[in-house]
């Protein structure tokens, strides 16, 4: 999850005074709450769209690209890193 330093917006939402209420009275900070599951759900969705194009790629190449060799190549060039 990316933490670094960024220009940031600001995103109201409106909920009932009686879920704000309880947020709080257990403790927890809503600010930071809803940063984190914004945060959470951009990751998941980027994961989920990087996730579909692996399989478009696996279905474009399939048969047309040795496994082994393509893996043999990959942790060469990460050995050079």
């Amino acid at each position: 999850m990316y933490t670094g330093s960024v220009t940031s917006v600001v995103v109201s939402v409106r909920v009932p005074k009686w879920v704000k209420d309880k947020l709080e009275a257990y403790g927890i900070n809503i600010s930071e709450f809803i940063r984190r599951k914004l945060m959470e759900e951009v990751e998941r969705l980027e994961h989920e769209e990087l996730s579909k194009l692996l399989d478009d790629l696996v279905k474009e190449f399939e048969g047309r690209v040795d496994v082994y060799e393509l893996t043999r190549l990959v942790d060469e060039v990460r050995k050079e890193r």
